[in-house]
């Protein structure tokens, strides 16, 4: 693909039901896999409605969409935590837009947008039974920091972290 196909940037103002659709397509293949109903896990991102995305925007998330040929296949979202750090949160692509690029572009921009504010690590949290996700996320630079289970999901959430200085 091309590299003036794609296109990241940031969404303000505009109506988030295509990054609701998005999120929930590209989580759904993963929930259907493992099993995760809105009733067992209703924070999974498959079941992300337009009220959550709003009150993510709320605390002060910045959300980001990834464009191909101008139609919007991904988004990523980054939020400030009450700690100081910053976590990449909801990154979606569209199954049939998957292994173009984009989800490297997306983290690749966010990265950037976190070093232009002075920090140095990025931080995000994913279900741990998910091995083909983590590899990837090791493959962008990312290294588990801890696996820790909560109570109210039904799997283990693996947190890690990526230097961004170089």
């Amino acid at each position: 693909m091309a590299n003036d196909e794609l296109q990241i940037r940031e969404i303000t103002g505009e109506n988030l039901d295509k990054s609701v659709n998005i999120i929930r397509r590209a989580f759904g293949t993963v929930a259907e896999e493992m099993g995760y109903t809105e009733a067992l896990v209703s924070a999974f991102p498959a079941f992300t409605t337009v009220e959550k995305l709003n009150v993510l925007k709320s605390r002060g998330a910045v959300f980001f969409g990834g464009f191909i040929d101008g139609k919007q296949a991904g988004f990523a979202a980054l939020e400030k935590e009450p700690d100081g750090k910053y976590y990449i949160k909801r990154i979606s692509v569209l199954p049939e837009y998957r292994h173009s690029g984009l989800g490297r572009a997306l983290v690749n921009h966010v990265i950037g947008y976190v070093r232009n504010k002075g920090e140095t690590k990025l931080h995000l949290t994913m279900a741990d039974e998910n091995p083909v996700l983590r590899n990837w996320y090791l493959g962008m630079g990312f290294k588990e920091t801890s696996i820790k289970k909560f109570e109210h999901l039904p799997f283990y959430v693996s947190f890690m972290e990526r230097d961004i200085r170089q």
